[in-house]
């Protein structure tokens, strides 16, 4: 089975099946629900240690390797090492420098198995400290032995078994595995698609393959948008079955020929491009998968916004260019803004889920935590100015590493100006609809989500080195707030999914970065529009304290309506404030009711979580970034996220962040169910506990207070009931999002902290 060009970051990782309804091997069956509950929540997608990916039996039997996906200093882009991808063969993978972990001779020599022996034999202490050596830093120096090098890690380190820095199996565990190693370690086979879901992919495939320039362009641009996503249709019984949209050489009814290329938009090789749906056996992880579902709603749709239109494509574009706003000219702005619109989070979360999502330096672009909202697509702007765009298009350019070497930094300049271009004329375009309209920037400026769509309100957080997005406005009011319009959402997409390369040299991700900073700014500006013209500056100066003069005045010197004031009359003197709320209450979904616990909670659970909320400060500093926490009632049993949203200064630099950090704007965010996908810390605490964790933690002036909270109240690693609290937030976590759950990543939980005696 192949998978897709270079974004299927996000896809790879859901791919086969660990779990089939069809006859297998009972071994195997067992074996690959342990994997999935003990490895997975390691090993999988690019950050796999070692590039182990276990999501799949063809990532076993390709191996392992000492080559890093995530390399920051590389000056050169690296090989491709997809799986699925970039070798079709056991063979081809050695000579691309991946070893065995499994041996089909001598099954007891395989890596796997003498990995867990190793944790057989050397167990962590159950209680007290971890024993000194563990490195748990995301950036860490990884120890990938070779079958051959196996007796010296042995002896270097002991304790260093599988599961890594975690609890061993438990004994049935630890022999169903043993057992399955040993009669082979067979795949367990993938279930076959049902007439009804056959006669689905049947249609959509002839749907997305027409022969017109109409039909192929629309499929185009669909597929350079879905690339990554977990595309899904419902089978016979009303069960998700899952695929990723991937070009092929060959038509639909013929066996699948996959074309991989670096982006999906590099040259195909072939004449005409197929557009087919590959069937992915799915345990999802929760860090790339983003569900979308395609029905028959889903096709009149695309219909509605593609085909429907009158507009005429007289030749197809050809692949010489990546900038959308050239490639696509030709279908309505509307069409195009409306597609991305329909399901913003899952746009958005593209961003946010995708490889570029990972680690500091690619996310200190972005607050903590911030709201996001959409200029209404039919509201007279730039982004549905056909002419404008057009003329635009060579600005809207955005950052290529084509040669892959740091020589690619010498565009950048050329970028930059290019953007600036077009900030001033977007601002003498708006200025000229204004006053030809008399229009001004209110509330009907923003989208409303049509009424009923909650796509039209987001919050995003930013969890130091990962991401979040989810639909509604969650939290008290943020420090900032974007407004997006067209031309930006599309670059977002075109700069951080679709043109970027994980395996990209060090250049290609700063310019990415670097150009994400524009955007960030010009979303903030946006927003700044609706706020009164007296007040745009000094919110603004509020946000990038401590920058250069040059970033506080930069958008604004551009700006050629800044001393505007807004259609809005505001009655208090906190306009962002009285804003947020009055759209708050317009826009659906907004007020987030699936996240706020104070409507399904005891009272005392109730103002612990307010206190906490409330209460800024350093004390909040000395905690990690997403932290669930088990309470334990008596009558029920209930998960929250704690999420801590760090303060800075400005996030317009690249490096010196903790210069930066301001701990005593630090504040909390507590909610009903699970946000994030990388859990720094489990709690779980009895109810009638709850006012004492809340005063523990209101009292931290040390991280040895915080270790004493731990101590009391936390799930250390080593501690015997790990997998337990593990197992059940997963249990829970798949009963509240049947669809769009996954397996958490515990790459990122802490090491043991010890409280002084």
């Amino acid at each position: 089975m192949n998978t897709l060009s270079r974004g299927s970051t996000a896809l790879m990782l859901i791919m086969l099946a660990l779990t089939s309804t069809q006859a297998a091997d009972p071994k195997a069956q067992v074996a690959n629900r342990i994997i999935e509950q003990r490895c997975l929540v390691c090993h999988g997608c690019y950050d796999a240690p070692c590039q182990l990916k276990m999501e799949a039996h063809e990532g076993l039997r390709r191996g392992a390797t000492k080559a890093k996906v995530y390399e920051a200093s590389r000056l050169r882009e690296a090989p491709l090492t997809r799986l699925f991808d970039d070798a079709q063969t056991e063979q081809a993978w050695r000579e691309m420098g991946f070893y065995p972990v499994l041996d089909d001779e001598q099954p007891g020599r395989g890596l796997v198995k003498r990995m867990l022996d190793l944790k057989r034999e050397h167990p962590l202490p159950t209680q007290g400290p971890m024993p000194e050596g563990f490195d748990f830093a995301l950036d860490r120096k990884e120890q990938c032995p070779k079958p051959e090098e196996f007796s010296r890690y042995k002896k270097r380190y002991p304790l260093w078994g599988m599961p890594y820095g975690l609890p061993g199996l438990n004994e049935d565990e630890h022999q169903a595995m043993i057992d399955w190693i040993m009669a082979g370690a067979s795949a367990v086979p993938l279930a076959q698609a049902d007439a009804e879901l056959a006669a689905q992919v049947d249609n959509w495939e002839r749907f997305l393959n027409g022969g017109s320039h109409k039909e192929r362009l629309m499929a185009r641009y669909i597929y350079e948008h879905l690339f990554i996503g977990s595309l899904y249709l419902l089978d016979a019984q009303g069960e998700p079955a899952w695929y990723r949209l991937v070009r092929s050489a060959s038509p639909p009814g013929e066996p699948l020929e996959l074309i991989a290329t670096r982006r999906p938009f590099d040259a195909p090789g072939v004449d005409r491009v197929h557009y087919r749906l590959q069937a992915m056996q799915t345990t999802p992880l929760r860090k790339i998968h983003m569900p979308y579902r395609f029905d028959a709603a889903r096709m009149s749709r695309y219909e509605e916004l593609f085909i429907s239109p009158d507009y005429a494509v007289d030749e197809l574009p050809d692949y010489s260019t990546s900038n959308p706003f050239s490639v696509f000219h030709a279908i309505p702005e509307r069409s195009r803004y409306r597609f991305m619109l329909d399901e913003a989070q899952f746009t958005v979360m593209n961003y946010i889920k995708g490889p570029v999502c990972r680690g500091r330096v690619a996310l200190n672009v972005i607050e903590d935590r911030f709201w996001v909202m959409f200029v209404d697509p039919d509201g007279g702007t730039p982004h549905d100015d056909k002419l404008f765009l057009a003329e635009e298009a060579v600005n809207l350019a955005l950052p290529e590493a084509r040669r892959g070497t740091v020589i690619d930094l010498v565009d950048w300049r050329r970028y930059s100006k290019a953007q600036e271009r077009y900030q001033v004329a977007k601002w003498e375009h708006i200025e000229r609809i204004m006053n030809e309209r008399g229009d001004e920037f209110g509330y009907d400026v923003l989208w409303d989500g049509d009424g009923s769509n909650d796509n039209a309100a987001l919050t995003i957080f930013r969890h130091f080195d990962t991401a979040s997005v989810v639909k509604g406005f969650v939290g008290d009011i943020p420090k900032t707030a974007w407004v997006i319009d067209y031309p930006m959402l599309e670059r977002i997409h075109y700069l951080l999914v679709a043109g970027f390369d994980v395996y990209g040299s060090l250049s290609h991700q700063l310019e990415s970065r670097l150009y994400m900073d524009f955007l960030r700014m010009e979303g903030e500006l946006n927003f700044l529009m609706f706020m009164p013209a007296e007040k745009r500056r000094e919110m603004h100066d509020f946000w990038y304290r401590d920058a250069r003069e040059s970033v506080k005045t930069h958008l604004f010197d551009l700006n050629v309506v800044i001393e505007r004031e807004p259609a809005i009359v505001y009655e208090s003197e906190d306009p962002k404030r009285e804003f947020l709320e009055t759209v708050s209450d317009m826009l659906p979904g907004a007020r987030a009711h699936r996240y706020r616990y104070r409507e399904r909670v005891s009272d005392d659970i109730a103002q612990a979580f307010a206190r906490l909320e409330a209460a800024q400060g350093e004390h909040n500093s000395f905690l990690p970034q997403v932290n669930y926490i088990n309470i334990i009632g008596r009558d029920r049993d209930q998960v929250f996220t704690l999420l801590r949203n760090s303060g800075y200064s400005n996030i317009a630099q690249l490096f010196k962040e903790e210069k930066r950090r301001l701990p005593d704007e630090d504040r909390l965010t507590v909610v009903s169910g699970f946000i994030g996908a990388y859990p720094n810390r489990f709690f779980q605490i009895n109810e009638q506990d709850i006012t004492a964790f809340a005063d523990d933690l209101l009292a931290m002036e040390s991280l040895q207070d915080y270790a004493a909270l731990v101590e009391r109240f936390g799930v250390q690693r080593n501690s015997p009931f790990f997998w337990r609290i593990s197992d059940k937030l997963h249990a829970v976590l798949k009963a509240q999002e049947p669809v769009a759950w996954g397996i958490l990543d515990l790459n990122r939980y802490e090491g043991y902290l010890q409280p002084q005696p």
